[in-house]
């Protein structure tokens, strides 16, 4: 067991993320059906399934952005219904379509995002300046954000959900709009951060990174989570995660 600088007692073994028998429906669709997992601290977890199996929304409900009809969702022993500032304060969070305000440059974007976060100004200024250098933004730093390219607009918003130092990060489509040089660079300051212990929430339609990346590998369809394990358990019998995939989400191919 240990305290937290809250004087909340919680086991060394909280799970980073946990699902608990969660639904989310909307209208007459359970987008979300019944998922159940719990993500570990320090763990890559890539969340694999087709489009509009529920991927997104699963984002969305641990960011604190959407609802659930039922069930619960924790971060790191915090209820994001029940208690979701202090959730919302240890989660980043990167979206499948990055926004940034047109008329603000990528420096005042991350001062605005510190801001809040409360943090201090000597506190955000260095965490910036780190972020601008661990993400290779440059020049662009003080450009407007409507000069940027999609996958400049990605790296900005990924460095804003490093900012305050989160402990667990949510990304959805990371690699949309990166070249090459940017792909790589966020593979290698994923990984850098779990090795730190931080915990990431991968959702990708890009199998290849999955593979790379994951020490576990979720495949989700219609809302229900169909398997779960290692990159081996999930693969089974066949040698390419891409076929084990379109077996799981397509038994009626039969492949």
């Amino acid at each position: 067991m240990s305290i937290g600088n809250d004087g909340r007692v919680r086991s060394t073994d909280t799970p980073a993320i946990r699902f608990d028998h969660v639904f989310k429906r909307f209208n007459t669709i359970n987008a979300i059906d019944d998922l159940t997992l719990d993500i570990r601290p320090g763990e890559l977890f890539g969340f694999l399934g087709p489009n509009g199996a529920g991927k997104t929304t699963a984002m969305k409900l641990a960011a604190g952005l959407v609802q659930p009809t039922k069930g619960a969702i924790q971060i790191v022993g915090w209820d994001v219904q029940e208690e979701p500032l202090k959730a919302k304060q240890i989660v980043g969070f990167v979206p499948d379509n990055p926004y940034i305000y047109e008329s603000l440059t990528g420096r005042e974007f991350l001062h605005y995002c510190a801001g809040l976060y409360k943090m201090d100004s000597a506190e955000t200024a260095r965490r910036v300046a780190e972020l601008f250098d661990r993400f290779a933004i440059g020049d662009w730093a003080d450009k407007r954000a409507g000069e940027y390219s999609h996958g400049m607009k990605q790296r900005i918003v990924m460095a804003s959900a490093f900012l305050h130092n989160p402990k667990v990060i949510l990304i959805d489509e990371p690699m949309i709009g990166l070249d090459p040089a940017g792909v790589k660079l966020v593979k290698k300051v994923l990984r850098e951060y779990c090795a730190s212990g931080g915990t990431v929430f991968l959702s990708t339609h890009t199998l290849s990174n999955a593979e790379e990346l994951s020490d576990r590998i979720g495949i989700i369809n219609r809302g229900k989570l169909i398997t779960c394990g290692t990159l081996d358990e999930v693969r089974r019998d066949r040698l390419h995660l891409e076929d084990a995939f379109l077996a799981w989400t397509n038994p009626e191919l039969k492949l």
